[in-house]
């Protein structure tokens, strides 16, 4: 295994906002303060001064375009590998991974980088999508991945895959975190009705996939129940799909659940959220969620999970709060298990596998692997 420093190239689409965004700043952070170098290649993003503040490279390509004329950045590439000394090429996304694998094709094995691949979701199964197969090492940001990789691409040998799950940060996600008062008052101030009422959450984007139509119906049973019951949305709408988030809202007049269901819209608090809400959902249904990161957040904040048994969400809960598994879209199940969390409690687990310290120690690893090989074969 090779220890000296290493120049990792990162690529994806853009660097607003997201999982996949997130991590890679996170990595590119963890590279520079062991001493690697670390090049960042996107379209640009609001996460770049990040990357820079810490004394990463940025290089600003339009390289997650879905036309033919990306091509165009294969050379640029080319040439930044070779003038860089390159050692690993990781790709996030599947057009910047084309343009990556066409770069990398196309240069000598003695001396070109490694190149990785990281399957962060549960792709459609074309050939398209199967260029994230393509690395020496392929990444798995979960089992549930690492399967459908499996299943989907039979030519990909398994032993190339890695699965590393994503990774919350504990300083940032704390256990027993509780907002200041100055957020607690605006916070009241905007949605009174969630004052000393039972909350439960539901953060995401607004996406059919999501499962705000079983949310509404839980609710709606919930407050049989109990009539104090509050649900929260917390999510983004989709400008391109605003007819879904309308077909949500129609559903909440139509069962009359306007005093039992707050729209707060999209937050960037989330841990205030998460810190304020009694319940956490996670009911995703096809396709499945790869991982779950609102999950572990909410857990590692001591907030109980409810969520499918399914996907990453499932593998999640599976392993560190089965309690909280109920049969994917068994919303009457879904009920029960809620209320009696809300009437009994929950206990959840101080400690679990998915840390960033984790995260980016074995994403490393598989660095340090490959750069201990020498060789850089054909994938």
């Amino acid at each position: 295994m090779s220890h000296r420093p290493l120049c990792v190239v990162q690529m994806l689409p853009a660097l607003e906002s997201g999982g996949v965004e997130r991590g890679t700043v996170e990595l590119s952070e963890e590279l520079v303060r062991r001493g690697h170098r670390s090049i960042v290649i996107s379209g640009g993003g609001k996460l770049v001064e990040e990357i820079v503040a810490h004394g990463g490279k940025h290089v600003e390509w339009s390289i997650g375009e879905k036309s033919p004329a990306t091509t165009r950045w294969i050379w640029p590439l080319k040439s930044l590998l070779k003038r860089e000394r390159v050692d690993i090429l990781h790709a996030r996304s599947r057009v910047p991974a084309w343009v990556a694998w066409l770069a990398w094709k196309g240069m000598f094995t003695s001396t070109r980088p490694h190149l990785v691949t990281t399957a962060h979701g549960l792709y459609s199964v074309n050939r398209y999508s199967e260029i994230m197969t393509s690395g020496e090492r392929v990444i798995a940001i979960s089992e549930t991945v690492k399967d459908y990789l499996i299943r989907n691409y039979p030519r990909l040998d398994a032993g190339r895959i890695r699965v590393i799950p994503r990774g919350v940060d504990p300083d940032e996600f704390p256990r027993g975190y509780q907002p200041t008062q100055e957020w607690i008052e605006k916070w009241y101030s905007d949605f009174p009705q969630l004052l000393g009422k039972p909350v439960v959450a539901m953060i995401g984007r607004i996406t059919r996939c999501k499962g705000h139509h079983d949310f509404v119906e839980i609710i709606d049973q919930l407050r049989r129940r109990n009539p104090d019951i509050q649900g929260l949305i917390v999510g983004g709408e989709d400008p391109r799909r605003k007819g879904y988030a309308e077909e949500i809202r129609q559903l909440i007049r139509d069962r009359q659940l306007e005093s039992n269901i707050v729209w707060a819209g999209y937050r960037r608090d989330v841990r205030e959220i998460y810190a304020s809400s009694n319940v956490v959902l996670s009911l995703t249904s096809d396709p499945p969620e790869a991982f779950g990161r609102t999950v572990v957040e909410a857990i590692n904040m001591g907030i109980p999970v409810v969520g499918y048994d399914h996907g990453g969400t499932g593998e999640i809960l599976r392993r560190i709060f089965p309690r909280g598994l109920v049969g994917s879209a068994d919303v009457a199940a879904a009920v029960d298990t809620i209320s009696e969390i809300l009437t009994d409690g929950a206990e959840l687990p101080s400690d679990h596998p998915y840390l960033k310290h984790r995260m980016l120690a074995s994403t490393l690893a598989v660095y340090e692997e490959l750069a201990g090989q020498g060789c850089r074969a054909a994938a």
